[in-house]
């Protein structure tokens, strides 16, 4: 063997490691926000966690990315410890997948077919149509074209490394050196060590067939190396749970222990039998196909053996990382999640849905106390108030970070929208508070709105409850029609806002009413009326961010004055409706008292 087959060695592996990346993340990128709703279906069942586990990672094609996404789960408090047990199983078997697509390079014959099933033959093909769909302009496709560059890149990788390492067959030292890795403690260790190294079983396993093709490497010196890359591939989840709360590193030693004790078990029995059977084929030698069947009949095992144990890896788990006195409080958002960006994305879109709940909820609330005056309820309202900052601090910096990701133009769209819409819901928490404010003045005052006011404020508190439902349904549904419906319910909130105004003027006059109360009363119009304002602006951003546009101004003008558009016309439809919905007592409308103008 010459330096060049070492630079060619070389050049593979890293053709072949880039490939697989590329590959990986492209999948995960059209998987899209479905990987979360997926893995984070929450089952008590480790069964159907089993096979969560095996589907998602047979999808992106690493196990690492999908245990690593549960230690994120577990820590953000969206899966429970022994719901993840299952999942982490699966993906052991789901990383099988990859070997036996690699196992083609290893397929002999000359019929056309098998030819064809051969990477040296259909690699070139996949590469021409992926830089085919690489090059258009539609997402989809170039998504799709990215996974199939980044399939054939990988198994050119494979087959320039299997090219490179085929002189090492003559070679004394190489043959010595696996005769050594049959000692099973070295081959466990060696195939421990280089997968912790690159992080990834399925791309030692790969390297392993490569290095099959040499004729050397026999199934007693292969069969501990491949053990030993399931216990290397805990290595991520491991570095991945360092600062994260007491279950999530739970999980990453559930995930540690499931094959230390698959390992030990197996070889025990494996070589067990082996004294008393012999078995021939431990001489052998080893090909690409024999090393995908050990791989997989490893991990079928070890899962048929464990998984009916799976509490008693929860209880193992717990007993290495033991409860304390401190409470421990979930991570709102982890920034594990961050390397799966689809993943994230849907995960900070359900911490804003929490968020926007929490304000309206809060909003709710203080109105409730203008009515009638509960100490511990306005207390609430204060304390959710305040944890609704905690989400739009945590959300802002997750997000930015987000956004520097690389993101499918869906996932793009979803980032833009929450980005334009966490400081609304921030702002009407904070009117949360400046109703209960008014509240509390109410109460200490011991204020009595005349019966009119009184009457007129139902019906207005009734439609700002009514745009606050919609508002945070549209969001939390991600539904488009629902949000077309938030504005002309905000107009209505407007015009109700201006004729109890009016009215109220028209008591001063009369005498009926004081100027203290007054005061009072314009703080809480004011209040309620913000509160739509910033509904309105979520509702016409995640409008205009699917539209791929954000002109405000020109939006709310065309829809408002606009007299040929369809969406014109659906609001004034809309706009009737409403002002018919939300008449005062005395039966008439409350159309704004002055004939608004277009916004110049």
């Amino acid at each position: 063997m010459t330096v060049f087959n070492l630079f060619s060695l070389l050049g593979g592996l890293a053709l072949f490691l880039f490939g697989m990346d590329i590959m990986g993340k492209a999948l995960e990128k059209q998987a899209g926000g479905q990987l979360q709703k997926i893995l984070s279906k929450l089952t008590d069942n480790p069964l159907k966690g089993f096979f969560l586990g095996l589907g998602v990672t047979a999808v992106i094609q690493s196990s690492s990315a999908t245990t690593v996404m549960v230690v994120g789960f577990v820590n953000s408090g969206i899966m429970e410890l022994h719901q993840a047990i299952g999942i982490i199983m699966g993906s052991n078997v789901g990383t099988t997948v990859t070997s036996w697509i690699l196992s083609l390079s290893g397929l002999q014959g000359d019929s056309f077919w098998i030819t064809m099933l051969k990477p040296t033959s259909f690699s070139p093909i996949l590469a021409f149509i992926g830089i085919l769909l690489y090059m258009g302009k539609n997402e989809k496709r170039k998504g799709i074209g990215t996974i199939l560059i980044g399939f054939a890149v990988l198994m050119t990788g494979m087959t320039t490394m299997s090219s490179a390492v085929a002189p090492l067959q003559n070679e004394t030292w190489f043959t010595n050196l696996f005769v050594r890795f049959s000692n099973p403690l070295l081959g466990v260790l060696v195939g421990a060590i280089v997968t912790g190294i690159i992080q990834s079983s399925s791309a030692s396993v790969g390297i392993l067939q490569a290095l099959s093709s040499t004729g050397v490497i026999t199934y007693g010196s292969a069969i501990p190396i491949i053990m030993g890359q399931n216990i290397g591939t805990c290595v991520t989840a491991l570095i991945s749970s360092v600062g994260a709360n007491k279950n999530a590193r739970r999980a990453a030693m559930v995930h540690l222990y499931f094959n230390i004790i698959g390992v030990t078990l197996f070889l025990a029995v494996f070589y067990g039998l082996n004294l008393v059977l012999d078995f021939s084929f431990i001489n052998e030698t080893v090909t690409p196909w024999g090393i995908a069947v050990v791989h997989s009949i490893f991990n079928l095992t070890a899962t048929a053996v464990l998984l009916p144990f799976a509490n008693g890896l929860e209880k193992l788990a717990i007993l290495t990382i033991p409860d304390d006195a401190e409470k421990e409080s979930f991570a709102l958002l982890d920034e594990r999640l961050l390397k799966t960006p689809a993943v994230a994305v849907e995960r900070a879109r359900a911490a804003t849905a929490e968020m926007a709940e929490l304000a309206r909820v809060g909003v709710v609330q203080a109105m409730s106390l203008t009515h009638t005056w509960d100490d511990s309820l306005a207390q609430k309202v204060r304390d959710e108030e305040q944890k609704v900052d905690q989400y739009e601090d945590a959300l802002g910096t997750y997000l930015v970070k987000l956004s520097s990701r690389e993101l499918s133009h869906a996932d793009s769209q979803s980032v833009n929208t929450l980005l334009h819409t966490i400081s609304d819901f921030e702002r009407i928490s904070d009117h949360s508070v400046n109703l209960l404010s008014s509240a509390e003045e109410i109460h200490s005052k011991n204020i009595e709105f005349s019966k009119d006011a009184r009457e007129e404020l139902q019906v207005l508190e009734g439609a700002v409850q009514d745009v606050l439902s919609r508002t945070t349904d549209a969001f939390r549904k991600d539904d488009l029609h629902l949000a077309g419906k938030v504005e002309p319910m905000e107009t209505v909130v407007d015009e109700l806002v201006r004729a109890i105004k009016a009215r109220h003027v028209a008591r001063l006059q009369a005498g009926s009413c004081s100027i203290e109360y007054g005061f009072v009363l314009e703080d809480l119009l004011t209040n309620y009326e913000r509160v739509c304002d910033h509904c309105s602006n979520v509702a016409v951003a995640q409008i205009e961010v699917a539209q791929d546009s954000f002109d405000t101004h020109a939006y709310l003008n065309d829809l408002r004055y606009g007299n040929d558009t369809k969406e014109s016309e659906q609001f004034r439809r809309r706009l009737d409706r409403y002002r018919e919905r939300y008449l005062f007592p005395d039966g008439e409308p409350a159309v704004a008292s002055e004939k608004e103008e277009p916004n110049k």
